[in-house]
């Protein structure tokens, strides 16, 4: 044992730690040390000579944590770690196991792990910090601990999978655990009380298990399951004195729940699960999709994939296993074919499948995504993405993202990149639609090797035939008040057969195109009759006009 028992024992406790043996307890006589412990790789114990609080390790204006560990295995018993603007202790891809601390940070956590450590941790307590205990890809055991009195969250955990059992989070600023980025925490008989938001918080994509545990006199919902976290259960929990309601589950969700009242007994009227469907409005949807002129093994498509959206839905209320489903799509053909209205129908019918939140539309070209300069294409693609989140985001002319010739200037394939890490991250958030024509987004498929597997289904828009363009024309001009005189359906049937299916073709475009030139020549010709023309002169578009444009 190496003992800094009286004054002089070593000069510091840094000394006292480099001639200590890998194995040894190094012992701390009651005081102040104003130093900073940093240990790298060692496998040591050290612990307060007296009672627990008696030795205090205050790095308070040094430049780092009371405790940093990096790897190894350490042991730290009984001894009070205070910091001033970093955490108090931190731990980096070591094993640190904490018994009867008392933690203390100006700003930052009490205790920060991070990449692959493992902290366990007893009889601890964080009095003072911007958070508790913060788990970021790390682990451990959490027990019969204190977090009270912090300015932000009490535990945030993400990723990783840490056990907090027996811990009390009091009167913190913001939430009092918060769990996210896919996170698995268990969290087993904690008290939760005094928190300026809600008391847990489950976010992106998260799966932890609460169990007897109680939430209490916070100013948000006791507990909150976000969107797009699916078999979370909350188990025999108490909610009680917080906003309502005391539990939400977003409708695109999913959770058991099952609450008790304070003395232990069941409460009744809890809702198991939230997934909200309206199945008027999804019907109401796929009669507007039936009703577009054409696209027939389209509204094929989409109508098989609701139907798999709606299995997957009663599979999972009958507790049956259900697959990872992507919501992406991508969408082929030449412009004017229906993809930007097909893909407005999509996001509306994910919204009213209970999918997405909101089903808002967001179209995006590369303008909106690519930047100037290094890391900016990221930083716009990240918030174009986050805007569109509960909806549908819509790249048109997707194609053109892709680098052309390996330039390494076009910072194109770095919004591709920032895409599919987003799309994978964010699956239940949002649905991506990229559309352009079909042999460009092959090429578009291939800039990046994880982009293909993002997407559920291709879709080919196929070009309109000439009778199909007649109907669409038709339909145009009857929403606009307009109708065609004798012979004119037959002149346009002949007109758009004659017309080159090239890559410049635009088929409802031409439609829409060639309908503006004729109501111009109806003007010209209704202005030439010397009168006031009748409300039928005003309405009829004649053959003399479909001359008129095409002469």
């Amino acid at each position: 044992m190496v003992t800094l028992a009286v004054p002089g024992t070593y000069p510091t406790l840094r000394d006292a730690l480099e001639v200590a043996p890998d194995g040894a307890v190094v012992a701390l006589a009651p005081g102040t040390y104003p130093e900073r412990i940093e240990l790298d790789g060692r496998r040591l114990t050290v612990r307060a000579a007296g009672d627990p609080g008696s030795a205090i390790v205050d790095a308070t204006g040094l430049d780092g944590p009371a405790l940093a560990v990096s790897s190894g295995e350490i042991a730290v018993e009984g001894l009070a770690l205070v910091s001033g603007d970093y955490p108090a202790v931190t731990v980096s891809g070591g094993r640190l196991r904490l018994r009867k601390c008392e933690l203390s940070a100006g700003w930052g956590a009490g205790v920060q792990a991070s990449d692959g450590a493992v902290v366990d941790a007893g009889e601890v307590r964080v009095i003072r910090g911007q958070h508790g205990f913060v788990f970021s890809d790390a682990g451990g055991t959490v027990e019969a601990s204190e977090v009270r009195n912090v300015s932000q969250d009490g535990v945030i955990v993400q990723f990783g999978s840490p056990i907090l059992r027996n811990i009390t989070v009091a009167g913190c600023g913001d939430r009092g655990i918060y769990v996210y980025q896919s996170a698995r925490p268990g969290i087993e008989r904690c008290d939760i009380s005094g928190t300026g938001k809600a008391g847990i918080v489950v976010a992106q994509n998260s799966t932890p298990r609460i169990v007897e545990t109680r939430v209490h006199q916070t100013v948000g919902s006791g507990i909150v399951i976000e969107r797009g976290c699916h078999g979370v259960v909350v188990e025999r929990c108490v909610v009680e004195q917080t906003a309502d309601p005391p539990v939400r589950v977003d409708p695109s969700a999913q959770a058991t729940v099952t609450l008790s009242e304070s003395d232990g007994l069941p409460k009744a009227g809890v809702v198991a699960a939230a997934t909200a469907q309206d199945a008027a409005e999804v019907e109401r949807l796929l009669t507007e999709l039936d009703s577009m002129i054409g696209l027939a093994g389209v509204k094929a498509e989409v109508r098989a994939l609701i139907d798999e959206i709606q299995v997957n839905e009663w599979r999972r209320s009958a507790g049956l296993s259900v697959g990872m489903v992507s919501h992406h799509l991508i969408f082929t053909g030449a412009p004017g074919t229906g993809k930007t209205t097909v893909a407005r129908i999509y996001g509306q019918l994910l919204k009213a499948l209970g999918v997405l939140p909101n089903g808002r539309f967001r179209e995006v070209s590369r303008r909106d995504l690519v930047g100037q300069y290094i890391g900016h294409t990221a930083e716009k693609t990240t918030s174009v993405f986050e805007d569109a989140m509960g909806g549908v985001l819509f790249i048109d002319e997707a194609y053109t993202l892709a680098r052309a010739g390996g330039a390494a200037a076009d910072f194109g394939q770095e919004a591709i990149d920032t895409l599919v890490k987003l799309m994978e991250d964010h699956r239940d958030q949002v649905a991506v639609i990229v559309a352009g024509y079909t042999k460009e987004m092959s090429d578009f498929l291939d800039a990046n090797s994880g982009l293909a597997s993002r997407f559920a289904k291709t879709m080919e828009f196929e070009n309109y035939g000439p009778d199909e363009l007649v109907r669409i024309a038709d339909r145009i001009a009857r929403n606009d008040d307009y109708v065609f005189a004798a012979g004119l359906s037959a002149a346009l049937h002949q007109h758009f057969s004659l017309l080159e299916r090239d890559r410049n073709f635009g088929n409802a475009r031409e439609a829409r195109k060639l309908l503006e030139g004729m109501r111009k020549a109806q003007s010209g010709r209704l202005r030439a009759m010397g009168r006031m023309p009748s409300r039928d002169d005003l309405r009829t578009l004649m053959l003399d006009d479909l001359r008129a444009v095409v002469r």
